[in-house]
């Protein structure tokens, strides 16, 4: 059933995909019987705090050239409320479930995205993920440009730092291709984030873990090689689809 409804979710136009409820849905796999309506509940609330946060006058030591609604939202979001990157243990797999991320307020880049967004979406801040290659990333447009957000640090990203990221996850020493920045769709981001649970369990060979990942990338982005995957872990079929898969 929650298989079914997974891609019954995900199956939606971009603009009515339910980020937040589809990446619960991938927990929900891994603890059966969550109560998703109570984590995305939990989201409202933030993003009602996040619209009072900004409402509030800078102090004098925050009031510098340039200060606007993404610093205020970080200052809050990190400084405040505590969310942060988990360093000390990157590769547990709870970093990669949402709810997990709402209640220990730590995880990986991609997870802090998602809470990140879906914040910033309720406060009413034009905000976008980026599958940057190897650290995910958020982007909100500013006159002119974009600001880029390193989620895991917290912190805004100049070109420099931009740049030191790219030679660190890449090996390349050149300027990143501005298509790396662009925004990510939806299904995108749940692909990524199912991608990094299936590294986890493969290297720990967990077969029944890793049997539901797959079964819900293969929902995704449908191929000829996670299908014999899945036949040789007994995955669940037939597995529903959208009908093709991304590019």
């Amino acid at each position: 059933m929650s298989l079914t409804l997974f891609a019954h979710i995900v199956a939606r136009p971009e603009d009515e995909l339910d980020l937040a409820e589809a990446a619960l849905l991938i927990d929900d796999a891994a603890y059966p019987g969550l109560d998703i309506p109570r984590y995305l509940g939990v989201l409202d609330q933030l993003g009602g705090e996040a619209r009072r946060a900004l409402e509030r006058p800078l102090r004098a030591a925050e009031a510098t050239p340039g200060s606007g609604p993404s610093e205020q939202l970080l200052r809050w979001f990190y400084g405040e409320l505590g969310f942060h990157g988990n360093a000390g243990d990157y590769y547990d797999p709870k970093n990669s479930y949402l709810h997990e991320v709402l209640d220990r307020r730590t995880g990986i880049p991609i997870t802090l995205a998602v809470v990140l967004l879906e914040v910033c979406w309720r406060a009413g801040l034009d905000a976008q993920g980026v599958s940057f290659p190897g650290h995910f990333l958020v982007r909100t447009p500013v006159r002119g440009g974009m600001l880029l957000i390193d989620p895991f640090e917290g912190r805004l990203l100049g070109r420099d730092d931009l740049r030191a990221l790219h030679t660190r996850t890449t090996g390349a020493k050149s300027e990143p291709d501005p298509r790396l920045l662009v925004p990510a769709q939806k299904r995108q981001i749940l692909v990524r984030l199912l991608n990094n649970l299936r590294s986890i369990y493969s290297s720990r060979s967990d077969a029944a873990r890793l049997r539901g990942v797959l079964e819900r990338i293969q929902v995704l982005a449908p191929t000829e090689e996670l299908r014999k995957e899945l036949d040789q872990l007994g995955g669940e079929r037939p597995w529903p689809t959208l009908g093709r898969g991304l590019n």
